[in-house]
């Protein structure tokens, strides 16, 4: 089973579950944090599935953990989760980012 391109997918449905929850049934402040959530989620989502087509793993592994440490901390605190969980946020940023290099990266190699 190609888990990634699993984890890709389901990453996808999550991000439009979520930016459409947030435009119809959540307050201002949590719809802001689910919409820049899916946002970031949903172009992960399809930048893992394109790393994988190119056979960058490594980069769309990056991708899938960093959009779920991201956007899953602002749909967490979106929902009422705990202040901590905030400071996850740039962690999940900066394995995106660490992603994006790395693909650079390996197409620079190629």
């Amino acid at each position: 089973m190609n888990w990634l391109g699993v984890l890709a997918a389901l990453s996808g449905a999550v991000a439009i579950g979520a930016g459409a929850f947030g435009a119809h049934g959540a307050g201002e402040r949590a719809a802001s944090l689910l919409r820049t959530g899916g946002e970031y989620q949903l172009i992960h989502a399809v930048a893992a599935l394109v790393a994988m087509q190119l056979g960058a793993r490594g980069p769309g592994w990056l991708f899938v953990a960093g959009a779920a440490l991201f956007a899953g901390s602002l749909y967490a605190l979106a929902l009422g989760g705990p202040r901590w969980l905030g400071p996850v946020t740039p962690l999940g940023g900066a394995t995106m980012i660490a992603g994006w290099l790395w693909l650079a990266w390996q197409l620079m190699r190629r």
